[in-house]
């Protein structure tokens, strides 16, 4: 963009300093570098469910390294990491920002007929060799997974993957159309829902999800659908079990609710896993799950035969 239509967008009025565009070299302070290699101890720590939200990243540095558990301490981990990811200091992939995915698939314009079919059958090849069927087929009940923070929705997928269990942000739940479209799929199951949900413990984090299931339920019921809420996390006693971090409520915040607040990445991404698979685990029948599996296995190795 040149500066003249800068300018022009702004009504004439001039930018003041810019924050760094792109990749840029920087040098942190000692202090400042020392933080870096306690964020590089923790992505180490917890490589498994990488990438971690930069909340989960400051939980983790409040817990081991006793980091300051303010808002402005947040905000300045926030620009420490900005900085550092720009310069190539840190991974960018080791960290998920808010956003969501997109994808467009596109092909090569130089690629012949024939490269394509190459191509095409080489990934068809891999997808066959990966083939995961609906491993939910033949529950009595099907589980989905919401998350108030988007940025943990992919640990969340992964945790719930062995079970074809699909995690999704809540987030996105947030309107009227969203929630009866979702409650319009619930009523098309030939069977219950159960929406096993992870969010803030605090005014908004509660409220949102009363106000999620009540509002999806009720359409769902609307249409012949049932589907009934869990809250996994976070609860008064993950709070007191797992010694997580609290903070008073906001005293402008007068919406119904007692006791201290506490975010979800306050909980290590490894115990919200075991969480998670937990409670996949007590509501899947074994039985049906096996005959999931061997049907799997079956077509795997039928489509591997005839793709050779």
């Amino acid at each position: 963009m040149s500066l003249e239509h800068a300018l022009d967008l702004l009504g004439g009025a001039e930018r003041g300093r810019l924050r760094a565009r792109g990749f840029v070299p920087w040098t942190p302070r000692a202090e400042t570098q020392a933080l870096l290699e306690q964020v590089r101890g923790v992505l180490g720590e917890y490589e498994d469910y990488l990438p971690l939200t930069i909340r989960q990243i400051f939980y983790r540095l409040v817990g081991a390294h006793n980091y300051e558990k303010t808002e402005r301490a947040y905000g300045r981990l926030c620009e420490h990491l900005n900085r550092a990811r720009r310069a190539r200091l840190i991974d960018m992939s080791a960290i998920r920002d808010a956003w969501s995915d997109s994808s467009v698939p596109l092909f090569d314009a130089e690629q012949t007929a024939d490269e394509w079919l190459a191509s095409w059958q080489h990934s068809m090849r891999r997808a066959a060799a990966d083939l995961r069927l609906d491993r939910q087929a033949g529950q009595r009940t099907r589980l989905v997974v919401l998350c108030e923070a988007a940025g943990m929705v992919p640990q969340l997928g992964a945790a719930g993957e062995d079970w074809t269990v699909p995690a999704y942000s809540s987030g996105g739940f947030d309107s009227t159309t969203t929630r009866h479209a979702f409650a319009r799929e619930i009523a098309d199951e030939d069977r219950p829902t159960e929406v096993l949900h992870i969010g803030d413990h605090d005014p908004s984090g509660v409220h949102m999800f009363l106000a999620l299931a009540e509002d999806v339920a009720a359409f769902a019921e609307h249409y012949g659908g049932s589907v009934t809420f869990t809250r996994l996390a976070v609860t008064p006693e993950q709070i007191e079990a797992l010694d997580l971090p609290t903070a008073p409520p906001k005293a402008s915040d007068g919406r119904a609710f007692t006791g201290q607040t506490c975010q979800a990445e306050a909980i290590a991404p490894d115990v919200l896993t075991q969480i998670v698979r937990a409670a996949i685990e007590a509501r899947t029948n074994r039985a049906a799950l096996n005959r999931v599996l061997r049907r799997e296995r079956l077509m795997r190795r039928e489509l591997q035969a005839r793709l050779r």
